[in-house]
């Protein structure tokens, strides 16, 4: 199911997102033919569609038992049939950040979902992310100094909160229900990774 949520959201981030002219620069390759061409009008989703993917796939329930973990790929890797050089631009313009019910993937203004790839600029740790958990008003920067990234210790620190995401590097925390764009956090110094494809 989130493949073909994924592949719907690409189809409708290239035929809405690309065609906008102010970004027709990035888009276009030598022979200035744009890589992303608008689909005729007839062929356009469902809304009815739409939603109820969307809303199945924000029903999932999630297991805030661990923190979110994904493997590192090897390069020249191969992943679906795509190389890893393929997806090497897969950031999320812009970062958003947010709770349980907002999916994690690569956000765009269309797509908006959580980073699940951050980095931090300050401490260079990756950010932890604890699911249904929020981060006690006793949290403080030496706590997570002498316990990052080991995340039974962080534990000591969190609270259980449905539907909330609690981050966390080794300098800085943050929690969220809501979406949240990480430009208007400037608090936080963090970053998108790459994405895997």
């Amino acid at each position: 199911m989130d493949d073909d949520l994924d592949e719907l959201l690409d189809e409708v981030e290239k035929k809405f997102f690309y065609s906008d002219s102010t970004r027709s620069e990035s888009r276009t390759d030598s022979t200035n033919t744009p890589k992303y061409p608008r689909e005729k009008d007839n062929k356009r989703s469902d809304p009815e569609d739409i939603d109820a993917l969307l809303e199945e796939l924000l029903d999932e329930d999630y297991d805030g038992s661990t923190p979110v973990e994904t493997e590192p790929i090897p390069k020249g890797s191969k992943v679906e049939g795509k190389s890893l050089s393929q997806s090497e631009d897969k950031k999320c313009r812009p970062v958003f950040l947010g709770g349980t019910s907002i999916p994690n993937g690569v956000g765009t203004l269309l797509s908006q979902r959580s980073c699940d790839q951050l980095r931090c600029t300050s401490c260079d740790f990756r950010v932890l992310m604890f699911e249904d958990q929020e981060w006690d008003s006793s949290c403080d920067y030496l706590f997570l100094r002498n316990n990052m990234p080991d995340g039974e210790r962080l534990r000591a620190k969190l609270r259980r909160s449905k539907g909330k995401r609690a981050y966390a590097c080794q300098c800085s925390w943050f929690s969220a229900r809501d979406l949240a764009d990480l430009g208007q956090q400037p608090q936080l110094r963090w970053v998108c990774g790459k994405h895997p494809a």
